[in-house]
């Protein structure tokens, strides 16, 4: 029976999605829950497995092209069933644990319980896409890494580790002119000409993955289309800097999460925001539309893009929650984890330029929001304060770009001197 898999719809604002990727060819056998083709969103990249095992008959979009939720991807002719009408599948994302075995029929592979590499059709059902595609960026084969996580599953730790002992470690060592031990030698080098985001060659070209391509689509659009306005304050961040640092041995040990300036910043941010809920806003033909939620989000850098993951109902949150909060959707960036939906809805952006040392910065609206704002390294120096006194005090500028169609000048100022004040009031005796 031949089975044709349609275009999943990877998250529920998602509504098309790009090929990146046909992991398989024409004629390749695929089982069922084997990734066999990779597709971009303007969310995430997924890996997507197979609904059915068979063989691939005919690919229908190529690679690079662009077609709504539903649309016929590929056709599969089923293995083990018998001819007759064809059946229409719909992908689905990738699990990250391995499926039951129907009817309780015990697989056929199991992983190793002292360590040991998974065989190839073990790894291609158990691996998640993130670590995946890390293998595939930083050319990790698979089946020669040993799996440390549960069950002998691969970790991106494990992927990482193994990179450091293969040709990426090689170009990397090269870069830095740094020896590699006799045991951390590749027996091959990168092919001519390629690289990654975290180890750039000078003199090759680096290929735009397709997450790349669509931030500097969204990027180009937000710039054409919102016309830009800037400006910024400094902001005395000393007291709460104190309080922070009194509170932030004792938020770790009961929370497990960091206690940093972020989630006081991203508190007086919502304050702010339901004072001036123009800023909460975004442009449409038929006016300007004043949002409801408050969903706020976070600029997360990684190795070889940026992605905004969004805290909803920010409003909801204390101090404290909005630390666990943060602390959670950052590490689920960084590990790869974030799904369409997480970066879906957000209607305010906060950027911590700060953490890499910024002073001063413009950063570009995220499409579709009326501001972001940033939060800027905190520097000590000497400031005038009451009764023309100096002193040293914690410093941090705070800067936000606007769209000029939607919030002029003074709303813009007055918004971030409202946000000056709830900072600067911020101190120990607080309630996290």
């Amino acid at each position: 029976m031949a089975t044709t898999i349609t275009m999943p719809q990877l998250g529920e604002t998602v509504t098309e999605g790009t090929i990146a990727q046909w992991l398989k060819k024409v004629g390749d056998s695929v089982e069922k829950y084997e990734a066999f083709v990779e597709i971009s969103t303007d969310k995430v990249n997924a890996e997507v497995p197979s609904p059915v095992t068979g063989i691939i008959r005919e690919i229908i979009i190529k690679e690079g092209e662009t077609v709504p939720v539903g649309a016929a991807l590929a056709i599969i002719d089923e293995v083990g069933t018998a001819a007759g009408a064809p059946a229409t599948a719909a992908l689905a994302p990738a699990a990250t644990g391995a499926p039951a075995a129907p009817n309780g029929a015990t697989p056929t592979h199991s992983p190793s319980r002292n360590g040991e590499a998974l065989n190839a059709p073990d790894v291609l059902r158990r691996v998640s896409p993130a670590v995946r595609r890390l293998a595939r960026e930083h050319h990790v084969e698979l089946t020669s890494v040993r799996g440390t996580g549960t069950g002998g599953r691969i970790t991106a730790n494990d992927v990482l580790a193994a990179a450091r002992e293969g040709p990426a470690a090689n170009v990397a060592a090269t870069i830095m002119n740094t020896p590699l031990t006799s045991a951390a030698k590749p027996s091959t080098p990168l092919p001519a000409g390629t690289s990654t985001y975290g180890a750039p060659v000078p003199g090759t070209t680096i290929k735009l993955s397709q997450a790349r391509k669509i931030i500097a689509q969204r990027m180009l659009e937000s710039k054409h289309t919102a016309p830009h306005a800037w400006t910024m304050v400094e902001v005395d961040v000393s007291s709460v800097w104190k309080w922070r640092a009194s509170e932030k041995d004792r938020f770790q040990r009961e929370k497990g999460h960091p206690l940093t300036l972020l989630p006081f910043f991203i508190y007086a941010v919502v304050q702010s925001l339901k004072a001036f809920p123009l800023m909460n806003s975004r442009f449409t033909d038929e006016g300007i539309a004043v949002l409801r939620e408050l969903n706020i989000g976070l600029a997360v850098a990684l190795d070889s893009n940026l992605m905004v993951p969004v805290i909803r109902d920010a409003d909801n949150y204390s101090i404290g929650g909005l630390a666990v909060a943060a602390g959670k959707i950052i590490e689920r960036a960084r590990a790869g984890k974030l799904t369409a939906d997480d970066l879906a809805g957000g209607t305010f952006t906060v950027n911590n330029t700060g953490a890499n040392g910024s002073l001063l910065s413009a950063p570009i609206l995220n499409g579709g929001q009326a501001g972001i704002v940033t939060m800027e390294a905190v520097v000590k120096r000497p400031v005038v304060v009451d009764n023309d006194a100096i002193a040293i005090r914690s410093m941090m500028n705070v800067c936000l770009s606007l769209d000029h169609r939607v919030v002029d000048g003074a709303i813009a100022s007055a918004f971030l001197v409202d946000l000056k004040k709830r900072l600067q009031a911020m101190g120990p005796g607080g309630t996290l």
